[in-house]
C-alpha cells in the first residue's frame, strides 16, 4: 500500500484551509539572470515571506489548530533551533495557548528574539538532540505541555504539505520541485502533494555535505542518524524524523548533496539578483540546481524557499566599521 494512501490529499486541503487565517500565501518569484545561469526556468515559493519568515509556520499553525479544535487547553512545548521555535511561539499566541520552547545555546540571536517577542517561554540548553530531549522531558513533567514536533509529526507534515500546493496550484506545468531536507518536514509534505497532484512531476530534496543524514538513509533505504552535524546552514543540523523518512523514501525521487562554498555563492545570486534576504538552509536547493545542470536543463523547476531569517548584526557592524574608518 502507497504512503499517499496514509496521507490523503483530502487531508492537505483540509490542512490548508485549517490555517489560511494563520499564514501567508507567499509569492512566487523568478530571475532571468539566474535562469540564464542555470539553464533552466525557476519559479521561487518564498516562504522567506511567511509569517516568522520560514514555512515552519504553516506546520505548527496546523498542529496547534488541531489541539485546539479537539478542545485542548493546556500549553505546548517543543525543542527548535529556531524556525520552528518561532512558529509554534506565535501559533499559540494566536490560539490562546501557552508555549514552552528548548532552544539550543547557539542559535541565532535573530530567531530567539523572535520567539521572546511572540510570547514564547525559552529553556537553553546544550547543542545536541540529547540535551534538547532531556530540557523538553523536563518541562513536560513539571508543566503537563503537550510535545508538538518540529518536523516527526503527521499534522505537521500536513501544514508543510500546502506551501508545494499553492506553488502547483499556481505553476501546475512544472517538471520537478526542490525543497532543502533536515528533519524532512518540508520536504515530506512537497513530496506527497506533488505526486497526489502530477505523477510526472519529480520531488527532489537538497542537502548540505556537513549534514547528510536524509542522504544516506535515502541511500541505504534506512534511518541513518545525524552525527556530528559540520554546516553554516544551521536549519538543517537536525536528524531526519522517522515518520518523513518513510514519506522520503517511498516518493522522492533523488537527494543532491551541496557544500557550504556553494551555499553561499548561492544566497548571494538570491540576494543578488532578487533583492531578497534568505538564509543559508534557504538557498541549498539552488545550489543543487546549480550543481545539476545537465539534469535540470531547459526544464521548468519549482524552488521552495524555505526562510530568511538571518542574524544581520554582523554585517551591519562590519559597515559602522567602514564607515568609522
Amino acid at each position: 500500500m502507497s504512503i499517499l494512501q496514509d496521507f490523503p490529499f483530502s487531508s492537505i486541503d483540509k490542512a490548508h484551509e485549517a490555517i489560511k487565517p494563520f499564514i501567508h500565501r507567499t509569492p512566487i518569484l523568478s530571475s532571468s539572470n539566474i535562469d540564464k545561469l542555470c539553464g533552466c526556468r525557476i519559479y521561487f515559493k518564498c516562504e522567506n515571506f511567511q509569517k516568522v519568515g520560514a514555512f515552519k509556520m504553516r506546520g505548527a499553525a496546523h498542529a496547534v489548530s488541531q489541539l485546539k479544535a479537539s478542545g485542548f487547553n493546556g500549553s505546548v512545548v517543543t525543542h527548535s533551533s529556531g524556525n520552528h521555535a518561532q512558529a509554534l511561539a506565535k501559533a499559540a499566541k494566536s490560539l490562546g495557548i501557552k508555549a514552552y520552547i528548548v532552544m539550543p545555546e547557539t542559535a541565532p540571536r535573530v530567531k530567539v528574539e523572535a520567539v521572546k517577542a511572540y510570547g514564547g517561554e525559552i529553556t537553553f540548553c546544550a547543542p545536541t538532540l540529547d540535551a534538547r530531549e532531556s530540557e523538553m522531558k523536563k518541562i513536560q513533567a513539571k508543566t503537563g505541555a503537550t510535545f508538538v514536533p518540529p518536523y516527526d509529526d503527521r499534522n505537521v507534515i500536513l501544514g508543510q504539505a500546502t506551501a508545494a500546493k499553492e506553488l502547483l496550484e499556481e505553476k501546475p506545468e512544472l517538471e520537478a520541485i526542490l525543497a532543502p531536507v533536515g528533519g524532512g518536514g518540508l520536504l515530506a509534505g512537497t513530496a506527497l502533494t506533488t505526486k497526489h497532484l502530477n505523477n510526472k512531476i519529480k520531488a527532489y530534496g537538497a542537502e548540505p555535505e556537513g549534514a547528510d543524514d536524509a542522504y544516506q538513509s535515502f541511500k541505504a533505504g534506512k534511518l541513518i542518524l545525524q552525527t556530528k552535524p559540520n554546516t553554516l546552514a544551521d536549519g538543517l543540523l537536525t536528524s531526519l524524523g522517522k515518520l518523513n523518512f518513510e514519506v522520503i523514501k517511498e516518493l522522492v525521487d533523488g537527494i543532491f548533496l551541496v557544500n557550504d562554498k556553494e551555499i553561499i555563492a548561492s544566497m548571494q545570486l538570491i540576494w543578488g539578483h532578487m533583492k531578497i534576504i534568505v538564509e543559508p538552509s534557504c538557498a541549498v536547493p539552488l545550489a543543487a540546481v546549480l550543481k545539476q545542470k545537465k539534469r535540470f536543463e531547459g526544464k521548468k523547476i519549482g524552488v521552495i524557499l524555505s526562510g530568511g531569517n538571518v542574524d544581520l548584526d554582523d554585517y551591519f557592524n562590519t559597515l559602522k566599521q567602514k564607515a568609522k574608518s
